[in-house]
């Protein structure tokens, strides 16, 4: 894994697409860092929670996660991942998309959110709650695909991936 460092700043537009943008400057910003004279694919992604078509990002401290984490309690919002694929190479494409997942969480109490946030889970997290961890004692319901929800949308990065040939098809 390489990191793009670039900045996650989302540009003006719907969520989806900002995202998305996101994703596919993180993987061109890789891919130029790469040598051209070998075929090369470079996965980026970018993973945000939003909520009422506000995205959330990461909180900056402790008590930026417990009001993210009071602004979701009871309510369903939706978790987006931009994936974008681009190719080093002769042809140098490209191909994005963006997954969308509705998680509904459950109406926790204020000091399940001060005892989770006191565990340090979710201040690094997007929507300051990570579903793989602690985070999914705060959860009610996914309605979609979980991975999405983790930060990596799987079965839609293996399609892509195939357009490649990247892949196996064979499951066992």
């Amino acid at each position: 894994m390489v990191p793009s460092r670039i900045p996650e700043e989302h540009p003006p537009g719907p969520p989806a697409e900002a995202i998305t943008a996101v994703a596919l400057a993180k993987a061109r910003a890789v891919a130029r860092g790469l040598p051209g004279d070998r075929p090369a694919l470079v996965l980026g992604a970018d993973t945000e929670v939003v909520l009422g078509g506000q995205l959330m990002g990461k909180p900056e401290d402790a008590a930026a996660a417990v009001r993210m984490l009071g602004a979701l309690r009871g309510r369903v919002h939706e978790v987006i991942t931009g994936v974008a694929v681009v190719e080093v190479g002769p042809t140098e494409r490209e191909v994005t998309t963006a997954v969308t997942t509705r998680v509904r969480m459950r109406a926790y109490s204020d000091e399940e959110i001060l005892v989770y946030v006191e565990t340090g889970e979710p201040l690094d997290k997007a929507g300051a709650y990570a579903v793989q961890g602690l985070g999914s004692r705060l959860v009610a319901e996914v309605d979609g695909c979980l991975s999405n929800v983790i930060g990596l949308p799987l079965s839609t990065t293996r399609r892509l991936l195939a357009r490649w040939g990247v892949g196996s098809p064979k499951l066992g």
